[in-house]
C-alpha cells in the first residue's frame, strides 16, 4: 500500500487538534466543575479513580470530563503509551474491527480514528487501508488521551481496596516502592479482559515446570523460541496470532492443537451488532439475556482469516483438529504430550486458552470478593436460555451489575458501599451488551456509565446543592431597568 508519510503533512494534526477544541468549544464542552470539593483527614478526596489507561478508561475519563467531573483520575501499571493489549500480547498484525467504526471517539467525528488517519496519511491513504494496523490504532489512542488532556498517571497499581465508615473507598496505590493511600467516591475497573480474573490454563498444562510453558497474553520471548518446536492449543485469534509471531521468530515447527473437529467459522458477536442490540441489550429479560450469549459462546468466535492465512502459509505450520490433550510431562529438554490422536514431543508450550473471571487471582480485590453477586447466586437458566445444551461457566460467573455497571451484592446490606465499585470490563457483557470491551460500542458504554456516575454524585450531594440553590444571589436585574408609572386616571 502506498501512503504518504507523516512528514508530507507536517500541520495535520495540529489542524485536527484545533479542530477537536472547536468542536467541544461549539458544544460548549467541557461542562464547568460542579461536584463539591471534599476533604477527610486534611487529605483531599478524588471524585473518580479509573483503573485502567486503555480504551475503556479514556473514554469513562473522557466523558466524566465532559459532564464536569473533573476531579477524577485514571491509573495505569503500564508505562505511558503501553496500556492496553495493543502494545504487548495483542500479537496481529492488524485490528479485526472494519476501519469505519466511530470507537471512542465520544461522538464526535473530529476524535475518530478515521480522522485521526486522514490528518496524518491523507485522503488518499484512507481510501487504500483494509484493516487498522495494531500499531497505528495505539498511537491513536496515545493521541486521543493527549488531545483531550486526560489525567493519566502511569507506572501505578492499585494494590487494595478498603471501604470507609463514611462510605468512601481508601485504596492502596504503588508507584515505583512507594505505597500511598488515596480516598476516592467512585471506583472504575476499566482493566480489560483479564479484569476480574486472570489466564485460564488448564491443569494439564499448569502441572508442567514454568519454564516450560506460556498463556498468549505473557510476555513470551519469542526469539528464545527459534529453532524450537511450539505447540500451541487453541483455535481462537490469539492461537493463531501467537503460533505466526512464532513461525516468523524462526521456530522449527509450529502444532496447533484444536480440540474441536473444525475450527469455528461464523463471528455470532457480528450477528448481535446492531444499534438496537447495543441499546436494548440491557433492557431485555435475564432468560433472554442468558439465551443470546449462550448462542454467542457456544459457537466461539473464529480468528480472522487473514490470522489463519499467516499461519497457514508456512510450511512447518501444522494444524491438528479432533486433538484434546490428555496429559503432558517433562520429557528431556522440553515435554512429552499425550492427545487424543497419540503422542508428540515439544519444547514449548503456548497456552491460547483464553481468561476466567476468578477473584481469588486478583489480590487487590480481596476486600470486595466476597460480597460480590454472580448471575449463578440469583438466577438459573430454563432450557429454553440455553441452546447450546449446557450450564455455560462464564455466564454463571459473570458479575451480576446494576444499571450503571455498579456490582451488587451477594446478600442485601453486607457491603453498602460496593455500589459505588464499577466494573467497566469484558465479564460486564452479561448484564451489559458488548459494550465495555470492545472497539464497536466503547462509547455507548463509557457514556452509560459516566451519565450513572453524575447522577450518583449529584443525588448523593443534593443537600449540598440545594442549600448552594438558596444562598445563591446572582441578581439578574440590577433596578434600573424600569421605571414604576402611576396608573392612568380615569
Amino acid at each position: 500500500m502506498s501512503i504518504c508519510m507523516p512528514g508530507e503533512i507536517p500541520d495535520g494534526l495540529d489542524l485536527l487538534r484545533q479542530r477537536v477544541r472547536q468542536d467541544l468549544k461549539w458544544l460548549d464542552q467541557p461542562s464547568r466543575p460542579w461536584v463539591p470539593e471534599r476533604s477527610v483527614d486534611g487529605q483531599p478526596v478524588t471524585d473518580v479513580v479509573i483503573v485502567g489507561g486503555g480504551m475503556a478508561g479514556l473514554t469513562v475519563s473522557g466523558y466524566l470530563r465532559r459532564y464536569g467531573v473533573d476531579n477524577h483520575v485514571v491509573l495505569d501499571r503500564a508505562p505511558a503509551g503501553h496500556e492496553g493489549p495493543w502494545a504487548t500480547y495483542a500479537r496481529m498484525v492488524t485490528l479485526r474491527s472494519p476501519k469505519s467504526l466511530s470507537g471512542p471517539c465520544m461522538g464526535l467525528p473530529s476524535l475518530t480514528f478515521h480522522a485521526w488517519y486522514e490528518a496524518r496519511f491523507g485522503q488518499e491513504a484512507w481510501a487504500a487501508l483494509d484493516k487498522i494496523p495494531t500499531g497505528l490504532w495505539m498511537e491513536y489512542l496515545v493521541w486521543l488521551r493527549d488531545v483531550l488532556d486526560l489525567p493519566v498517571r502511569n507506572d501505578v497499581t492499585l494494590r487494595g481496596i478498603a471501604f470507609r465508615p463514611d462510605g468512601m473507598l481508601d485504596l492502596t496505590v504503588q508507584s515505583g516502592t512507594q505505597m500511598r493511600t488515596m480516598v476516592c467516591r467512585r471506583l472504575v475497573l476499566a482493566t480489560g479482559r483479564d479484569g476480574l480474573g486472570g489466564s485460564h490454563v488448564p491443569e494439564v498444562i499448569r502441572a508442567l515446570p514454568r519454564h516450560l510453558w506460556a498463556h498468549s497474553a505473557d510476555m513470551i520471548d519469542f526469539a528464545a523460541l527459534k529453532g524450537r518446536r511450539v505447540v500451541v492449543v487453541g483455535a481462537g485469534a490469539s492461537a493463531m496470532d501467537n503460533a505466526a509471531v512464532a513461525l516468523e521468530a524462526g521456530a522449527e515447527r509450529v502444532d496447533i492443537l484444536v480440540r474441536r473437529n473444525d475450527l469455528p467459522r461464523v463471528n455470532k458477536f457480528t450477528g448481535i451488532g446492531s444499534m438496537g442490540v447495543v441499546q436494548g441489550f440491557q433492557g431485555l429479560p435475564d432468560g433472554w439475556k442468558w439465551r443470546f450469549m449462550d448462542c454467542v459462546l457456544s459457537a466461539q468466535t473464529p480468528p480472522p482469516r487473514a490470522s489463519v492465512l499467516r499461519v497457514s502459509r508456512e510450511p512447518n505450520a501444522f494444524f491438528h483438529l479432533g486433538c484434546a490433550l490428555l496429559s503432558l510431562v517433562p520429557w528431556g529438554d522440553g515435554t512429552l504430550i499425550e492427545t487424543s490422536r497419540g503422542a508428540m514431543e515439544a519444547d514449548f508450550v503456548i497456552a491460547a486458552t483464553g481468561f476466567s473471571v476468578d477473584l481469588s487471582q486478583r489480590p487487590e480485590l480481596a476486600a470486595i470478593a466476597p460480597h460480590v453477586r454472580f448471575w449463578k447466586d440469583r438466577f438459573t437458566p430454563t432450557p429454553a436460555d440455553m441452546p447450546s445444551g449446557t450450564l455455560n461457566a462464564e455466564l454463571r460467573y459473570s458479575p451480576d451489575l446494576g444499571q450503571g455497571f455498579e456490582f451488587l451484592e451477594k446478600t442485601p446490606g453486607a457491603c453498602p458501599s460496593l455500589q459505588f465499585v464499577h466494573c467497566f470490563c469484558f465479564p460486564a457483557t452479561l448484564s451489559h451488551g458488548k459494550v465495555s470491551g470492545d472497539i464497536p460500542a466503547i462509547s455507548d458504554g463509557g457514556d452509560r456509565l459516566a451519565r450513572h456516575i453524575v447522577r450518583s454524585l449529584f443525588v448523593e450531594d443534593r443537600a449540598i446543592h440545594y442549600n448552594n440553590l438558596v444562598a445563591f444571589n446572582e441578581p439578574e436585574l440590577s433596578g434600573d431597568e424600569w421605571t414604576d408609572s402611576p396608573l392612568p386616571i380615569v
